[in-house]
């Protein structure tokens, strides 16, 4: 099989490639890289003329890939991530192990279906190291495209290209309202969103999903939208904040049944509203040009199963 200019670049080279790409400053990858900025020059340099093409365009602010230049730096980039992998999996499996994953998801998808795939993944890999990242799809999504997650159950951010993965249908999240067992409203068995306004509030920022579905519950029934909001992604300060004042947060269904469970109790308890509020779906992701190890597979094979088998819960 002829493979071309190819076969003609190194390792290094392709990192090269790959660093300039990702921080636009070739100073900035000859420091990653440990280098002078005069020897990165002339590594691009050499590179350039091997494969007879441009990669990156000059300019004040930096360096830009061209478009054989972004081509290259995908390949190098997805090519060093799939050699790291590699080197671990043989690693691993010399020394007998079980393997590692490392699996992104939002706070429902990773209590509701993450936790128990990971259950049942320990009982036929006991071994295995199992890295479980929560967080928001934005942060989860860019750990993906840089190979810090095997595959992720997140939303697709409007930035990115949806065609670059494997997309399979997951959920859409109910959200529910809670706040703690002797809130003035926790007896109500009928509440409405025109009851809410005037409490304070713990949400995720603007533009997260689990805030623009509450705000749009609000404005769909014209009712004032609160004021008084505490910003934050933190699910132990949410708790620390509601059992300790008249607060009241959205959280994705699982996650409340978590917290209010006889397991955990928290102290917190489900409003009951009068309407539903649900967020825009989220989907497991993959990149479509990244193979995963056979470990990665079967967590996600267990992760897929659980989505299936759990109805969704209104």
């Amino acid at each position: 099989m002829d493979i071309g200019l190819a076969k003609h670049l190194k390792l290094n080279q392709l990192r090269l490639i790959s660093v300039i790409a990702e921080h636009g400053q070739i100073s900035l990858a000859a420091d990653e890289m440990a280098m002078t900025q005069p020897a990165a020059s002339r590594m691009l340099s050499d590179i350039e003329n091997t494969l007879g093409a441009r990669l990156f365009t000059r300019h004040a602010k930096g360096m830009e890939p061209t478009l054989v230049g972004q081509s290259v730096a995908r390949r190098a980039h997805n090519l060093l991530v799939e050699l790291r992998d590699l080197s671990r999996e043989v690693e691993e499996l010399k020394e007998g192990g079980g393997g590692t994953t490392a699996i992104g998801a939002v706070t429902g998808a990773a209590v509701g279906f993450v936790i128990p795939a990971m259950h049942q993944l320990r009982a036929i890999a006991p071994k295995a190291e199992i890295n479980i990242n929560v967080d928001t799809s934005d942060a989860l999504v860019k750990d993906l495209i840089a190979g810090n997650n095997d595959f992720v159950l997140a939303r697709i951010p409007k930035q990115y290209d949806a065609n670059i993965f494997h997309v399979y249908p997951a959920r859409t999240e109910s959200v529910t309202l809670v706040a703690r067992k002797d809130h003035p409203l926790a007896g109500q068995e009928r509440i409405s969103v025109h009851d809410l306004a005037h409490f304070e509030w713990v949400m995720q920022s603007h533009r997260a999903p689990i805030r623009e579905a509450v705000e749009a519950a609000f404005m769909e029934e014209s009712a004032e939208l609160p004021v008084s909001i505490i910003n934050s992604t933190s699910l132990l300060a949410l708790m620390a904040i509601l059992v300790s004042s008249n607060a009241i947060a959205p959280m994705a269904r699982e996650v409340i049944d978590l917290l209010t469970s006889d397991l955990v109790d928290a102290n917190l308890k489900a409003l009951k509203l009068d309407r539903q509020i649900i967020m825009s779906p989220y989907y497991l992701l993959q990149m479509r040009d990244r193979q995963l190890s056979p470990l990665a597979n079967q967590l996600k094979r267990l992760v897929l199963a659980e989505l299936e088998q759990k109805p969704t819960k209104a």
